[in-house]
């Protein structure tokens, strides 16, 4: 854990990772809070009536332990993995905390993946017994006979064609179980990377994870936990920012964390909740905080209670910076990692540590630079390969079956991340973009974030992504697809003017030579743009 402290030379100078011989993140997110303060809240949600429910730790504690005595029975053994296909919702943290007594593996999926893309994770990563609710399980059947290693469905929604019904179950087993005796490098989930360099690998993490991200929970929530905190984000909790940014962090310090709806991202709906549980501490993608921009503010005693907004995923920009320090009354946290090693950089601008457009600095406890092809460090403000040096406690063991992969991803001791960055003279972080997403025009390259930054300036711009279009004089040339506001038309003149929006205040070889007006963006699930499908348009 981070101590507060007044600034960042001091809170890097005064921590010392403190990992135990044993440790088992039930025991410490959900037993140790069970018998301490049984009635603490742990996930809050409306029920079908509208009103505020909760789950204490003690009936966490208890359903997980009625849940690992089922699977147990069913076969579920030590190093088994368990897909996890749900919404938030109180099951999810319930599973999570089963399977680690188990010493069983989780394998959370987005329930908006579509069936090609379930087949292949609960198939690469040999998939025993599946979770799901209606939706998930109607896909599931479309491809169960692919997946020779699936033996057992449970659905939480009531009975389903082969599937056991999950309730069922928990009502029917004993409330009480020994969880395994684990140690911090063993395994205890694995997570699919967005597959933006090649299919999607599972980084296979360890028990040690949730501890390795305390110091970057605590720095981009201001010295998170404090009285009253209250947690809560769109993000999927399949996803590692929605499951380890908020979810598994806050259930450690003991903190109650807001189960949303997992639908399509709506600005009105996610100030309402805020308001309506008294979020205070919460975790926003870029994208998401761009949409919140296009919605009023709750006011009247609906107002919003806020303490801090962490965001991370991709770049936040200078202009959402602004933006949110103005309508929030406080600076917006940036943040970053990825899904083999998570916030690893962040901003606190409770301790000065806050610089529009820049991510911030190394969490204490991690080191990090921006490297040379060779591993070398690079020079104040030179372009190179944002990486982490090994060992980290909030390191991922290995990419799943894949030893060449895992080994590819380092030179020397240092992880790269494939994300291009530098450091400035104060120390601060800049990203620049993916390998991939990087447009290279003219012999400049030239990262998508600064464009995309500059067109949501622009007074008709809602959204905005940016790629490089091959182009046989220049290499690539930047296009832009634009999202406009409510009240705004497409038009030659408006393409015109954006264009010398863009020109007039970045440079001659940044602006967009070709813009295309679209009713959406493609996005994750986890709110990031994805710039490989509008590629897939040119």
């Amino acid at each position: 854990m981070l101590h507060s402290a007044d600034d960042y030379q001091s809170l890097r100078r005064n921590f010392t990772w403190q990992i135990p011989a044993r440790y088992n993140i039930a025991t410490y997110c959900c037993d140790r809070w069970a018998e301490t303060d049984p009635t603490r809240p742990a996930i809050l949600w409306k029920d079908d009536h509208d009103r505020i429910a909760a789950l204490s730790f003690a009936d966490m504690q208890k359903q997980a332990n009625r849940l690992a005595n089922a699977l147990q029975a069913l076969g579920i053994q030590r190093s088994d993995r368990v897909a996890i296909i749900l919404p938030q919702g109180w099951q999810v943290p319930v599973i999570h905390m089963a399977l680690y007594k188990l010493g069983a593996i989780a394998l959370p999926l987005a329930v908006l993946f579509g069936v090609e893309a379930l087949e292949y994770r609960l198939r690469d990563a040999g998939v025993t017994l599946a979770i799901s609710n209606l939706v998930g399980l109607a896909k599931i059947a479309e491809i169960r006979a692919r997946l020779p290693a699936l033996s057992t469905l449970l659905s939480t929604e009531g009975p389903a064609a082969g599937a056991l019904e999950f309730t069922a179950l928990l009502a029917g087993a004993r409330d009480r179980f020994v969880t395994a005796d684990t140690g911090p490098d063993d395994p205890a989930m694995m997570i699919y990377t967005s597959g933006t360099t090649g299919p999607p690998k599972g980084a296979l993490h360890a028990h040690r994870v949730v501890l390795g991200h305390l110091p970057g929970v605590q720095m981009a929530h201001a010295f998170l936990p404090e009285e009253g905190d209250r947690l809560w984000t769109p993000a999927d909790w399949a996803w590692a920012g929605g499951l380890l940014n908020i979810l598994l962090p806050a259930l450690h310090f003991g903190l109650p964390v807001v189960a949303g709806r997992n639908e399509k991202f709506d600005p009105d709906r996610a100030y309402g909740l805020m308001a309506d549980f008294a979020v205070r501490n919460a975790f926003i993608p870029p994208t998401a905080l761009k949409m919140l921009r296009t919605a009023p503010l709750p006011a009247g005693r609906h107002k919003l209670v806020l303490r801090t907004i962490g965001s991370g995923g991709e770049s936040l920009g200078a202009e959402t910076f602004a933006w949110s320090r103005e309508a929030f009354g406080f600076a917006v946290n940036e943040f970053y990692g990825q899904t083999e090693c998570n916030l690893v950089l962040a901003s606190c601008a409770r301790i000065g540590v806050s610089k529009a457009g820049f991510i911030g600095k190394p969490v204490p406890g991690h080191e990090v630079a921006v490297i040379r092809d060779d591993g070398t460090i690079c020079a104040a403000m030179e372009p190179g390969q944002i990486a982490v040096r090994r060992p980290d406690p909030v390191m991922f063991l290995a990419y799943w079956n894949q030893p060449e992969a895992t080994t590819r991803k380092f030179i020397g001791d240092w992880m790269t991340t494939g994300d291009q960055g530098l450091v400035d003279e104060e120390g601060y972080v800049h990203f620049i973009g993916r390998d991939d997403d990087v447009i290279t025009s003219a012999g400049y390259r030239i990262g998508p974030g600064e464009i995309e930054d500059c067109l949501l300036k622009h007074p008709a711009v809602a959204l905005a992504a940016v790629i490089g279009k091959p182009d046989a004089l220049r290499t690539e040339i930047v296009k832009a697809f634009i999202q406009l506001k409510a009240g705004h038309s497409e038009s030659e003149t408006l393409r015109n003017d954006i264009s010398a929006f863009v020109r007039e205040r970045l440079s001659a070889h940044e602006y967009p030579r070709e813009i295309a007006f679209v009713d959406s963006l493609p996005m994750t699930t986890t709110g990031k743009i994805i710039r490989r499908l509008l590629r897939d348009q040119l």
